[in-house]
This record gives structure tokens, C-alpha cells and sequence, in this order.
């Protein structure tokens, strides 16, 4: 039985604790991915372990993350978000305690591969929960302030494994899962299904609720809506774990900055796409007769721009490149949490957010799995540069994808 068929006593009226615990859960949950990326260079000294098989350990990591997002969002919108979340975190943290002891490449593959299934119940999850918490009114206006969980989670997972390398990179990966197991009991305790929620807004007898999830489910998966927005999120997540998991080595390979510098450097990404998320978000609630697919668009197009700029000012100090990533940072985040936040919540429905946030985001996620292994040989034969005219590409190109979208994406007030 699900958690929105038994009965659990009526949820809180307020929503700020369903938005508050969500936030830092998923904010929580980057503590479990991104120690890899700061570790990365201490890994390869220590055990000899290559550019392309650090590059092979992201993809295992991110193919099962792509893989496991469609069935997150299905497994979310049938048996709840709540156990959805604190299975996902606590097996997470279990299985980063595992790459924290091992010692070679494979084990380290085994484990990061695994963990990407575990981390692919976050973003259904928590939206799914969010969609069930929020209205269509003010969901765009919630989702620009809740979105920055990302960003912060991003930010203080790099942050805190920059830190940590001075007691060995191991450590980057075991006190972290401490605490996204605290947090997954934390939501397994005390997160309760929302007045959106099927079993709360508009109960029906379990036979016609399960008939009505799975009508909802089935016109998510076929909507060309949510698949113009998962071809543009394929390109936007190729680049975003690109810079996630690279930007670190990156900045010790290319530019020489000692790898705890790199790690809290590369923080400056995740600063601007805080204020990008936040931006544009409200932009999109303010104007809401602005198609959310044109000016994620538009936002792509400057994107191009800044990542053309960057490559003339990272060499040129500390504070230069700091205000270049986080232009980057802001121009990227903003179109992201746009197309995989509140857009594919309103095109899945109450009955399937989970399911069209998880196929957007599963779709996206296959760029992600890309970028390991391309982004290790372009370095590796073409040099950086070369790395970032990829990237210059597929901002174009998630551009374009949108197009098809630009008219039917309207906010539901005003449809």
C-alpha cells in the first residue's frame, strides 16, 4: 500500500516543512556525488588511476543515474515520495561509505555506478513532493526560490570535500554519508503527502485512484512537450556535469591552481546559478504570458556567449575567472531549473509530476553520461579549449530543441 492510499492523519496546512525538509534533501543529496569530482586528481596520484578511467567511473555513475530516473518517477507517483526519498538516501550513503574504502578503479566503478541509481530517486522524488505542496498559481514563484537546492547542495558538497582532502580524500566520501543517512530518516519520519496529493485533494476509492495515476502516467510519457524539454536538458546536463565533475581537475591540469584551490574556485559555478535559478524564476512568474521554453531559449544563447568569453579571462587571475564561471553558472542554472522544475511539473499533472520530472530528467541524463568519456578525450588529443567550443555547441543546440515548445508551454493560469 502506498503512502497516499493508507491513511497517515491530515497533513500540516502549512507547506513550509514539506518545502523546507525537500530542499535540504536534495541539497543533501550532492553530498553523495560530489566528493568524486574534488577527489579526482588526489585518486589518480595515489593509485596511478588514468584520465579515461576516472572519465569511465563518471559514466557508470551517470548511466544508471539516467537509467534510474524514469524508474524513480514511476516507482515515485506509485508507492510515494516519502519512501522513495529515504530508500534513495540511505542506500546512498552506504554505498559512498563503500567507495570511500576502495582501492582500485573497478571498485571505485562498482560502487560510484551503484550510486548513481540510489541518487536518481532525488529529483523525482523531492518534485514530486514539491508538486503536491504547491498550486499552479505559485508554482513557478516557489519553484525559483526552491530550485536553488542545487546550487547550495553543489556548492557545499565542493565546499566541504575541499576540506576534507586534508584528511585524506576518503573522507570526502564517509562524512557525507552521515549525513544523507540522518537526512533520509529524517524524511522517511516526518515528510507527509500534500493537500495535491490524489488521497488528500480528491479521494477516491484505491481501484479509481490507481486507474487515474496510470491514465496520467501514460499521457506524461507520450506528451512531445516533455520530450522537447528532455532533448534541450540532454545538452544543458552534458555541460552542467561537465563543470560539476571536471571544473576541479580542470583548474589543477590546466591552470595549475593546487586541487583545494580548484575545489573552492570552482564554487564561483554554483554562486551564479544560484542567482541565475532565482532570476529567472521570477522573471517567468512575473511574466507569465512569456513562454518559459522561449526565454530559457534565449537565456541558452547567452550561455554560448559567456562560455566564449571565459576561455580569454581564465587565465587571467583568481577574480576574473571566479566572475567568469559564475556567468556561466548564472546563465546555465536558470534555463535548468526552468525546463526540469516547474515546467515538467505542470505538463505531468498532480498524478504523474514525479513520472515527467523523472522523464525529462532522465532523458537530460543521458547527456550527462556523455560527457565522462567525451569530455577525457577531447582534453586528452584537442587540449581544454577544444572542451569548451563542446560545450559552445550544445548550448546552441538545447536552444534549438525548445523551439517546438515556445507555444505550447504557457502557465496554467493563464492557458
Amino acid at each position: 500500500m502506498s503512502d497516499r492510499e493508507r491513511p497517515r492523519g491530515t497533513p500540516a496546512k502549512s507547506p513550509w516543512v514539506a518545502w523546507t525538509l525537500t530542499w535540504i534533501a536534495y541539497a543533501v543529496y550532492y553530498l553523495g556525488r560530489k566528493g568524486f569530482s574534488v577527489a579526482k586528481k588526489p585518486i589518480e596520484r595515489e593509485y596511478h588511476i588514468g584520465r579515461d578511467a576516472l572519465g569511465m567511473i563518471d559514466t557508470g555513475y551517470l548511466a544508471l543515474y539516467a537509467g534510474g530516473q524514469l524508474l524513480s518517477g514511476l516507482l515515485g507517483d506509485r508507492i510515494g515520495v516519502r519512501r522513495l526519498i529515504g530508500a534513495g538516501m540511505l542506500l546512498s550513503a552506504a554505498l559512498c561509505f563503500g567507495f570511500g574504502v576502495s582501492r582500485t578503479a573497478l571498485a571505485m566503478g562498482f560502487f560510484f555506478a551503484l550510486n548513481g541509481l540510489a541518487q536518481s530517486t532525488g529529483w523525482p522524488g523531492t518534485t514530486g513532493a514539491m508538486a503536491e505542496w504547491t498550486t499552479p498559481t505559485n508554482r513557478r514563484r516557489v519553484m525559483a526560490w526552491w530550485c536553488t537546492c542545487y546550487q547550495f547542495g553543489g556548492l557545499a558538497a565542493t565546499a566541504l570535500a575541499a576540506a576534507l582532502l586534508r584528511f585524506g580524500w576518503q573522507w570526502a566520501f564517509f562524512v557525507p554519508a552521515l549525513i544523507m543517512a540522518a537526512v533520509g530518516f529524517a524524511v522517511y519520519a516526518f515528510l507527509e503527502p500534500g493537500p495535491a496529493a490524489p488521497s488528500v485533494a480528491a479521494p477516491l476509492p484505491p481501484r479509481e485512484t490507481a486507474e487515474a495515476r496510470r491514465v496520467a502516467i501514460r499521457a506524461a510519457l507520450r506528451s512531445p512537450l516533455l520530450y522537447s524539454y528532455g532533448v534541450s536538458y540532454f545538452a544543458m546536463k552534458l555541460i552542467r556535469y561537465s563543470l560539476l565533475f571536471w571544473l576541479p581537475y580542470y583548474l589543477t591540469d590546466e591552470l595549475a591552481y593546487p586541487p583545494a584551490s580548484a575545489g573552492y574556485l570552482s564554487v564561483a559555478f554554483e554562486v551564479g546559478g544560484i542567482v541565475g535559478v532565482v532570476a529567472l524564476g521570477l522573471v517567468a512568474d512575473r511574466w507569465k504570458g512569456i513562454s518559459r521554453a522561449a526565454l530559457s531559449a534565449a537565456t541558452l544563447l547567452v550561455l554560448a556567449i559567456s562560455l566564449v568569453t571565459y576561455q580569454s579571462v581564465a587565465g587571467q587571475g583568481v577574480v576574473a575567472n571566479a566572475l567568469g564561471l559564475a556567468f556561466i553558472g548564472f546563465c546555465l542554472f536558470g534555463p535548468d531549473s526552468l525546463v526540469s522544475g516547474a515546467a515538467a511539473q505542470d505538463a505531468g499533472g498532480a498524478l504523474a509530476a514525479a513520472t515527467a520530472t523523472g522523464l525529462v530528467n532522465g532523458v537530460g541524463s543521458l547527456g550527462a553520461v556523455l560527457q565522462g568519456a567525451l569530455n577525457a578525450w577531447v582534453s586528452r588529443v584537442y587540449g581544454w579549449h577544444a572542451v569548451f567550443y563542446v560545450f559552445i555547441a550544445f548550448s546552441i543546440a538545447g536552444a534549438a530543441a525548445l523551439v517546438p515548445a515556445f507555444r505550447r508551454d504557457v502557465a496554467p493560469s493563464t492557458a
